[in-house]
């Protein structure tokens, strides 16, 4: 089977060939597998022959000026696209540092939704027409990347702090956000649909959810971001196509009303922060396709990553609805080894009869 047809079966709760295997190893995983002996000409899905999607992106920004502020031989502090100071470090794999955000009033709001215009330029035509015909020859499973809600606003605009105040006292705010950058996702996205270049799943990141909860109440969820939600999927669903939602974090308590905007998958299913993978298939395994859900801190140690393989995989593949990867990405401290260890595994487990 291809990795389309897998994919359209776990979406339909059916059972495949076996179930998908995706994930996201960071650049250093990717060098040192190259340094362990992985062809550096080589994409690392076809070495371990795993499952490939293809993603289309956007450009959403305001698009407001970079300029460096500092520089040395192991950091650069610089503005971004949505103006935000970020300190950004040299090292192969780490993780940025947002130390000030521009967009946290009104009236910095409407400067910037003026500056997210709609011109076509921000649609990557070349690479679609440089790729989309190969990506369907291959078999891949194509998502359009969408990006709204709460995760673009508290991580690259106002910061964590000020957007969920806003969302309390001025949720009028956060709403115009939120609802400015579906209204382009919708726009652009059926510009794309309409050229010809169709997709099979929009799919957005938006992580409401830390160790053990979520940044809101499942009251302030319903009343301020789940219209939201409920609009992209129904967006997708009107083009016959399905609606995938990452969110890391516990968002357990946000689950039922996650659900019921009628979302087809969640991922990552992050087990470091709470969420119990076996307990989520019992409890919703025939409404939703589940991704993730395998603990990464565990992938550099075999016997600890094959036994929470063998102890899940046969379960979550029950009657479809499953995609196997990581419950965030690969770390690099991830030998070739282990991930040849891991897929062999996963092969074996996540067949169907």
């Amino acid at each position: 089977m291809t990795t389309y047809e897998r994919f359209k079966r776990m979406y339909e709760h059916r059972e495949a060939d076996r179930i998908p295997i995706i994930d996201s190893p960071w650049r250093g995983t990717i060098r040192r597998w190259q340094n362990e002996g992985m062809p550096k000409d080589m994409e690392w899905q076809d070495f371990f022959g795993v499952d490939k999607e293809g993603a289309i992106g956007i450009d959403l920004t305001p698009r407001m000026p970079r300029k460096v502020i500092e520089e040395t031989d192991r950091y650069v502090i610089a503005t971004n696209p949505w103006g935000a100071t970020v300190k950004s470090f040299k090292e192969l794999d780490s993780t940025p540092e947002f130390l000030d955000y521009k967009i946290t009033t009104a009236e910095a709001w409407e400067e910037a939704k003026a500056m997210m215009t709609l011109s076509d330029d921000r649609i990557p035509w070349d690479m679609l027409k440089n790729n989309y015909a190969k990506w369907r020859a291959e078999g891949r499973w194509i998502r359009a990347n969408f990006w709204f809600g709460f995760d673009v606003t508290h991580s690259y605009m106002m910061g964590t702090e000020d957007t969920l105040i806003a969302m309390i006292e001025e949720p009028e705010l956060v709403m115009d956000m939120f609802d400015t950058y579906l209204n382009r996702c919708e726009t652009f996205f059926s510009r794309v649909w309409d050229a010809g270049y169709k997709f099979d799943e929009i799919m957005w990141w938006d992580d409401m959810g830390y160790k053990g909860t979520s940044f809101f109440s499942p009251e302030l969820y319903r009343e301020v971001l789940k219209p939201f939600h409920a609009r992209a999927v129904k967006w997708a669903h009107d083009r016959g196509i399905y609606a995938r939602l990452h969110s890391c974090g516990n968002i357990t308590g946000l689950l039922p009303d996650v659900i019921d905007t009628g979302v087809d998958a969640l991922n990552p299913l992050e087990v470091k922060a709470g969420m119990d993978t076996l307990k989520l298939k019992k409890e919703y395994g025939d409404k939703i396709v589940l991704h993730g859900g395998i603990n990464a801190v565990k992938w550099k140690d075999p016997e600890a990553i094959l036994a929470e393989i063998e102890e899940k995989v046969p379960v979550l593949k029950e009657n479809g609805g499953y995609i196997f990867s990581s419950d965030h990405s690969i770390p690099n401290d991830v030998s070739l080894d282990n991930m040849k260890l891991i897929v062999s595994r996963v092969k074996e487990l996540g067949k169907y009869d």
